[in-house]
């Protein structure tokens, strides 16, 4: 990455530049013959007494003392588009929030709070697109004792990594003591290719309705399914279950769950029996899947995967997902989790 203006280094950024996404290059320490670099990329979240902070694209916060600066420069915003179909973060955040909808919800200025008995983190947190309408302390505020009446941690779920994400608020929240906990990858890919993959489908069967089968093989249903899990599971403008059967007796091998929402198929719930896994099972409930949100109009897809979830993202990697964004769930420090 070009730093120098006529062959020398440069420190092209300022304080004013927060928010702003910015290359900069660090000297690491002093080796015979030449001193050491390097290179770091994200938004400038802070700038003050001599020291700043850049979040990358996963949430991770780089603080970088001042004098160690040899240059630097604003660059422009990750670009939305990659291999896949174009969007925006926010777009993707309201879609996939459609997708798994809370059983209560309410507005905080342009954020959303959203709860759901605790089934799921993505159920029981603020989405803060936008503002909140008042001061972030107050909001803050409001946040976490709408959450205690609910007998709820109050989580925020802060997304980075793209254009329109919230690396500031993510700094804003550390400043104040909050805990990034569970993130996420949201990848993305066009759709019918996964429709197209030459997969045996014949063992899939789809369903509109959620039955108690295949609430026997989703993994967050340990036990009796909550009521909450649900209303949530069966939420979305349009959604199917995917099932292959087990044997008599016992859970499925495999379920999935498609939400189609206009050009948008989103994929969760993909799991399948420990001792049936390397069998296809997977690429299979994805492909009739995709197929049914092909027939309703779909033309994109998207997931979201836990970051330390390998074995998914390698798996989705194959099948041409690519990641888009990322997202995390900050909680406020010393607030037993619930």
């Amino acid at each position: 990455m070009d730093f120098t203006t006529g062959g020398r280094l440069e420190v092209r950024i300022t304080p004013d530049d927060v928010g702003k996404r910015v290359s900069v290059r660090l000297i690491t320490g002093e080796r015979e013959p030449a001193p050491t670099f390097t290179d770091v990329v994200g938004v400038l979240t802070s700038w003050t007494e001599g020291s700043l902070c850049i979040t990358r694209r996963t949430g991770e916060a780089v603080r970088i003392a001042e004098s160690s600066l040899v240059a630097g420069k604003v660059v422009p915003a990750a670009p939305a588009r990659r291999r896949g179909p174009a969007a925006t973060a926010p777009e993707l955040d309201r879609v996939s929030a459609r997708a798994w909808p809370p059983l209560v919800s309410e507005p905080l200025g342009e954020w959303t709070l959203r709860a759901s008995g605790g089934f799921t983190r993505r159920a029981n947190s603020v989405l803060p697109l936008g503002d909140p309408g008042m001061a972030l302390d107050e909001a803050l505020r409001r946040v976490t004792d709408w959450y205690a009446a609910r007998e709820l941690t109050a989580y925020i779920q802060v997304s980075t990594g793209a254009e329109g994400t919230q690396e500031l608020l993510a700094a804003e929240l550390e400043t104040r003591g909050w805990t990034r906990e569970v993130s996420a990858r949201i990848r993305i890919a066009a759709l019918a290719p996964i429709g197209d993959l030459d997969v045996d489908t014949s063992a899939v069967t789809l369903s509109s309705r959620l039955d108690d089968a295949w609430l026997a093989r989703y993994q967050r249903s340990s036990g009796e399914p909550s009521p909450e899990a649900r209303t949530v599971l069966s939420g979305g403008p349009s959604v199917w279950f995917a099932t292959v059967p087990g044997q008599e007796g016992d859970a499925p091998a495999a379920i999935g769950r498609c939400v189609v929402d206009g050009r948008w198929a989103g994929f969760t719930a993909v799991e399948v029996a420990p001792e049936r896994r390397r069998q296809g099972l997977a690429k299979a409930v994805m492909t009739a899947l995709a197929r049914k949100a092909l027939d309703e109009g779909a033309s994109a897809a998207y997931l979201q995967v836990e970051t330390d979830n390998d074995g998914a993202h390698a798996l989705y990697e194959g099948m041409g997902f690519t990641v888009h964004h990322s997202y995390h769930h900050w909680r406020p420090s010393g607030h037993d989790v619930r």
